[in-house]
């Protein structure tokens, strides 16, 4: 744990943040946050946030919970009570930021919409996180996540039913922290709060760069092809089975990769002059020969045979882990991305760490998921200006 001074070094040192939000993505970024330094409170109703129940669990708490409310403390309230609105508008005038997620009109019906809170705290940096933004015709619809990848367009790139990773909430997170980080820039200098209208199909769809490219090109009157091909249609840009049953990852985009391992592999014959432009093609004629070839390879050795071998030879065909093998990997133990935490009702749990936790700007360790309710009750809640800082 860090120190205090240590503490007082951080970039968001000093910043209180009210978080008003709840399951995903608001938590996840309120947490990164608190990484950076905040003191954040999170206000919960009194049955808690509903992700306090998600499968699996500890031993009462839920893992997932735990692992996006670290370094957090946790303060009840009843916002559809006019003295839970009361203490909720106590906490807004003494903050620096506030991270909502009730959806469209919720925070106006529960009093701790923008309009009240900047009269409240003029500096005030308010970031509202919504499915679809606050404006615009699916403005109304819930943010699930497979609803905003399938309003992107880019769900309909893969034949699977569901994606497997929430890339819609995550990408809010990001862009809120993001947001959250100039609004207080822009405070800071001109000492005037801002509003952040932060939408899950804004932020995933900005980052369709790639999948969207063939897209925006026809939009301008082109073709749109050849489509840029890195989703398994590409032969050196897949997954192949190997011999025992598992999967491997081959990403042989570039030429000089590719030659490496055709000659790692005994088979300087499938290596050809190739034009720069077609790296992210299909191959035209030489993708089957390409994907036999490949596939004959995998399927002669075993998964990690072929991940060993690669590795030494510092080339990125890299065996599919399951989640169990990931946290568990020697990569992840050497860039300690998991971190054990010592919970005081769940004993030793563990946390994902953030990626910038050894560039000195993040506490070094987080603290564990608050307890429902921490930070006293509702009826004597914590100046946060005064409160201790949880980390």
């Amino acid at each position: 744990m860090q120190t205090a001074k240590t503490d007082a070094k951080l970039p968001l040192a000093g910043i209180k943040v009210a978080d008003f939000s709840r399951l995903l993505p608001g938590p996840w970024c309120t947490q990164m946050l608190a990484d950076l330094g905040a003191e954040v409170i999170k206000v919960e109703r009194p049955d808690g946030d509903p992700s306090r129940h998600n499968a699996p669990l500890y031993k009462q708490e839920s893992v997932y919970f735990c692992s996006v409310n670290g370094g957090k403390r946790s303060l009840t309230l009843d916002l559809s009570d006019p003295a839970g609105q009361v203490e909720a508008h106590r906490l807004i005038a003494e903050a620096d930021v506030l991270v909502e997620s009730f959806g469209r009109g919720g925070a106006e019906k529960l009093e701790v919409h923008w309009e009240r809170a900047r009269t409240l705290n003029p500096r005030l940096v308010y970031c509202s996180i919504t499915g679809f933004g606050q404006t615009g015709t699916l403005a109304p619809i819930a943010g699930h996540d497979l609803a905003i990848q399938a309003a992107t367009g880019l769900l309909s790139l893969s034949d699977a039913p569901a994606p497997a990773f929430q890339a819609g909430d995550y990408a809010a997170a990001s862009m809120a922290v993001i947001g959250i980080l100039g609004g207080l820039r822009n405070r800071d200098r001109d000492g005037v709060g801002a509003y952040l209208d932060v939408a899950m199909f804004d932020a995933l769809f900005g980052m369709g760069n790639i999948g969207l490219a063939s897209a925006l090109g026809r939009l301008a009157g082109g073709s749109g092809t050849p489509a840029m091909e890195v989703w398994g249609g590409n032969p050196r840009y897949t997954t192949y089975p190997t011999r025992d049953g598992r999967k491997i990852a081959v990403c042989l985009l570039e030429a000089k990769i590719w030659r490496r391992f055709c000659e790692a592999i005994g088979r300087p014959d499938l290596v050809f002059d190739e034009d720069p432009k077609a790296r992210l093609s299909s191959h035209g004629d030489r993708s089957e020969l390409f994907r036999q070839a490949l596939s004959d390879y995998c399927l002669a050795h075993d998964r990690d045979e072929i991940g060993a071998r690669m590795v030494a030879l510092c080339l990125p065909v890299i065996p599919v882990l399951t989640p169990d093998e990931a946290v568990a990997s020697e990569h992840v133990r050497s860039r300690g991305l998991v971190e054990a935490v010592d919970h005081p009702t769940e004993g030793r749990t563990f946390t994902l760490r953030s990626g910038l936790m050894g560039a000195g700007i993040t506490r070094r360790s987080r603290a564990p998921a608050p307890r429902i309710g921490d930070a006293g009750p509702a009826s004597h809640p914590i100046s946060i200006r005064s409160a201790s800082t949880a980390g």
